[in-house]
């Protein structure tokens, strides 16, 4: 598996707009090219936020990047928008994986 790590500072005000485009660019790269998805968090610094991405390896994410789509493009021009600067932080290789999510439906 492999996962890359994202730093986003947001101006002032946009977070809303950030978080909503962010979804909208995530859901088209899961959608198209099989990505495991993305999580996005809030850091200590109050614009900026943290985003990882999971993929099955290195040579689909990298696939990633041609996507060719009305939705995802929009969406990635608004979020940029709502941007400062983005730098990808890590590209990491998963070499150990015990990540585990609760049983949420035995509440």
């Amino acid at each position: 598996m492999f996962v890359v790590v994202y730093e986003f500072e947001i101006f002032e005000g946009k977070e809303k707009n950030f978080r909503e485009s962010w979804l909208k660019v995530t859901e088209s790269i899961f959608k198209h090219f099989g990505s495991f998805g993305s999580r996005l968090h809030h850091s200590e610094k109050s614009n900026v936020m943290i985003g990882y991405a999971q993929w099955p390896n290195r040579e689909q994410w990298q696939k990633g990047t041609s996507l060719k789509d009305r939705i995802y493009e929009s969406a990635l021009n608004r979020m940029l928008e709502c941007l400062i600067q983005s730098k990808i932080v890590y590209k990491l290789e998963v070499s150990d994986d015990f990540f585990q999510l609760p049983n949420l439906t035995s509440h």
